[in-house]
């Protein structure tokens, strides 16, 4: 009688009382493999070339240009992540997460992000032992003179992952049952979500978007896109010099403070507080962590994405950004739930 293999545990979980199971350190190992699987699949073309129907490996091959022997190697892998589905004849069709995230023209693509942690950020993370020893980051992307480049290349990748939060806020806000001129300040702007998105909630709303010179083109094109590039005023500077003007209803700090580090945030914070009007709201986004640092583990791990990429970055908590808001003379800080990893911080200027 033949004797049936073991099945497989998961990578990652470890057989109790079993010796030489694998380890959660051996899941590790590899958890390099499935972005370079996605990557290799948004380069390829193969989800675009699903969104159409479901295709098998020969005819995908023939529609994409990749070859069999790759993509032999490469749907399986996919559809194990539960990217792709494959029904009894061998064809492989998409996956909710994929049709909605790795189809390059869907409203939520976050096909240029992925091209970003790959094409950008992988070599600097192959230097975290050198950082972690140093305290020093690899390239200080929070300079304006090397983040530049860096951040004009990928803010507008990140417009996906921010809009449903910044549609959020806007019902939150409901601009629109505001009477007169509302004014928004975007500060590092970047791809313009924030601002867009309240300018498109309500037709009286005008924007103030500072960021660098080379990154206000990408918030420019996206907003002429969006067809609110004429309410919108740019300002090019940093966040330490830069005019806010005054008066706003809304300042809004789409994922910054990570970057700044505590001492330039609070000064922010700060500025922000007497660009405000009376009764004017601060929203924030961010990526917090619990006040023991115990979780969670994706914004523990930004974390080290800020020691590599930053002179003073980090991720915060609540209460520490709760306590320089109150020390800025902002009034009872609290949490908006957002779609997206964690939630909005407001307050209101007293």
């Amino acid at each position: 009688m033949t004797s049936q293999p073991e099945k497989m545990p998961e990578p990652g979980k470890a057989e109790p009382g079993k010796a030489g199971g694998p380890s959660m350190i051996h899941g590790l190992l590899w958890g390099f493999a499935p972005l370079f699987a996605v990557q290799a699949g948004v380069e390829n073309g193969v989800f675009d070339a699903l969104a159409e129907g479901a295709l098998d490996a020969a005819a995908l091959a023939a529609r994409t240009g990749a070859s069999r022997r790759g993509l032999d190697a490469l749907l399986p892998a996919l559809a194990g992540l539960g990217l792709l589905v494959r029904d009894g004849a061998g064809r492989y069709g998409l996956g909710e997460e994929a049709r909605r995230h790795l189809v390059s023209t869907s409203p939520a693509a976050l096909t240029g992000l992925i091209r970003h942690l790959s094409d950008q950020l992988l070599d600097n993370w192959r230097k975290l032992p050198l950082a972690v020893r140093s305290g020093k980051p690899v390239v200080a992307v929070n300079d304006e003179t090397t983040g530049s480049p860096f951040f004009a290349a990928f803010v507008e990748a990140l417009f996906p992952m921010n809009r449903l939060a910044a549609e959020t806020l806007a019902a939150h806000l409901d601009l629109r049952a505001k009477a007169g001129p509302v004014s928004v300040l975007d500060l590092a702007a970047g791809s313009g979500v924030w601002g867009i998105t309240l300018a498109e909630s309500a037709p009286h709303v005008t924007v103030r978007a500072v960021d660098w010179p080379a990154v206000l083109p990408v918030t420019r094109r996206v907003a002429e896109r969006h067809g609110v590039a004429d309410r919108f005023t740019f300002v090019a500077g940093d966040l330490a010099s830069s005019d806010f003007g005054a008066g706003h209803a809304v300042a809004v700090l789409g994922h910054i403070l990570h970057s700044e580090g505590e001492r330039r945030s609070r000064a922010l914070l700060a500025r922000c507080h007497q660009a405000l009007a009376p009764g004017g709201v601060i929203a924030i986004a961010e990526f917090l962590v619990e006040p023991d640092r115990s979780g969670p583990l994706p914004s523990l791990l930004f974390a080290l994405n800020m020691l590599v990429h930053t002179e003073e970055g980090t991720t915060f908590s609540f209460p520490e950004i709760a306590g320089w808001l109150e020390e800025a003379g902002f009034a009872e800080p609290h949490l908006l739930p957002v779609p997206g990893p964690s939630p909005l911080i407001l307050a209101e200027r007293r």
